[in-house]
């Protein structure tokens, strides 16, 4: 998100100096961040897994797929930095492309290693790992070939301090904030656990599914965020506003035909993961809470988006840690409490977007006359 918000405003702004610095910082920041993430995640993957309540039946084979992914921890990271570069720039299809040449690879190595070599939860993580190193190299390829301003070249890349400073700035409250709301999932999906495993199935399950609806909003989340950040490099702040404008009824509308959607289908959907009738009812009691009034999350991530894209980045995760984790956590230890079924801990989710939503649209309400006053102030000098 750092690297997406830098490159796009460099680029708005027509400063390639500043741009090829950036690009540069990022990739080598992305590769030593997936080795780090990599190293931590094959040290605690099995302590964290237990302390969520793992059940264990399911502990052993949970560890190994994690373990297995975190190898693929690098590649994700490359590609993720490297397409928020080519997105930031505009160019979308491609880091689509790549991902959907990837994500084919792994359906057909799936394929391959669970059914034809009978490898299990391994094969699956392996297919997974193999798939990210290819949307990686895919994406890599395209930056050292391109001849725009952004080009990677392999012998400049470096750490340019003022750049990664940039990005952190940006970035590492994005991350905290994407951290501590894994903490507060962390504690609903344990809270999950302690109905069974069959009820972990059926969660599971939905949030498959619902990942498909989180994406197409967080698509346009995305999109925000960069030609945010372009027209505000070039000073055109009346096109920032509509773009905000725009997207938060796209992604309402994107998060109401989805969300429901997978919702009616429930029983049809969650039958592709489980033909078990007990683990496709625990599915639709979190799809009739989450799924349903999905576009509120969509609208909150737009809203957040559109503030980072201005530059502002611990705002917006204050609000967001206070609106949907703090007050989550509330909920679990309170609300949760004294009423333990599942119907309540899945409410949790669209009140506290709501909240979150709402306290956004006030903060980016006062920056954007805060921007005004100045943008008419340099007029006037």
């Amino acid at each position: 998100m750092g690297t997406n918000v830098l490159t796009a405003r460099y680029y708005g702004g027509q400063k390639g100096k500043e741009l090829n610095e950036t690009v540069h910082t990022a990739m080598v920041l992305a590769l030593a961040g997936g080795v780090i993430l990599l190293m931590i995640g094959e040290m605690f993957a099995t302590p964290i897994l237990r302390q969520m309540g793992s059940p264990d039946d399911v502990l052993p084979l949970a560890s190994l797929y994690l373990k297995i992914y975190f190898i693929g921890t690098p590649g994700t990271l490359l590609y993720n930095f490297g397409s928020a570069i080519l997105r930031a720039a505009g160019d979308t299809r491609r880091p689509l492309y790549y991902l959907t040449i990837a994500g084919v690879t792994n359906v057909v190595l799936n394929l391959i290693f669970v059914i034809g070599l009978s490898m299990g939860v391994a094969g699956v993580g392996t297919a997974t790992i193999v798939s990210q190193y290819i949307s990686a190299a895919l994406v890599i390829r395209c930056l050292i070939q391109s001849d725009s301003v952004y080009r990677l070249r392999l012998r400049e890349l470096r750490i340019v301090p003022d750049k990664l400073s940039g990005i952190l700035r940006i970035g590492l409250p994005a991350g905290l904030q994407s951290s501590i709301f894994s903490i507060s999932n962390v504690l609903i999906q344990s809270s999950i656990n302690s109905f069974g495993s069959v009820a972990m199935a059926g969660s599971s399950a939905a949030a498959n599914l619902e990942g498909f609806v989180y994406i197409s909003m967080n698509s346009v989340a995305q999109t925000v965020l960069s030609f945010t950040s372009q027209n505000y490099g070039a000073r055109n702040y009346e096109r920032m506003r509509k773009i905000l404008m725009y997207s938060l009824g796209l992604v309402t509308f994107i998060g109401i035909v989805a969300g429901d959607g997978v919702l009616l289908l429930g029983k049809q959907l969650l039958g592709i993961y489980s033909s078990d009738a007990e683990v496709v009812a625990y599915g639709l009691v979190r799809l009739r809470f989450v799924s349903g009034p999905y576009f509120l999350c969509g609208l909150m991530d737009v809203m957040c988006s559109g503030i980072r894209g201005i530059g502002y980045s611990m705002l917006p995760t204050l609000v967001s840690l206070t609106g949907a984790c703090a007050l989550r956590i509330v909920w679990i230890y309170t609300i949760f409490a004294v009423n333990r079924t599942l119907a309540i801990l899945y409410l949790s989710y669209p009140v506290t977007w709501t909240i979150t939503f709402a306290a956004h649209a006030a903060c980016y309400l006062m920056i954007q006359r805060s921007m005004v006053r100045r943008h008419a102030k340099r007029a006037v000098a």
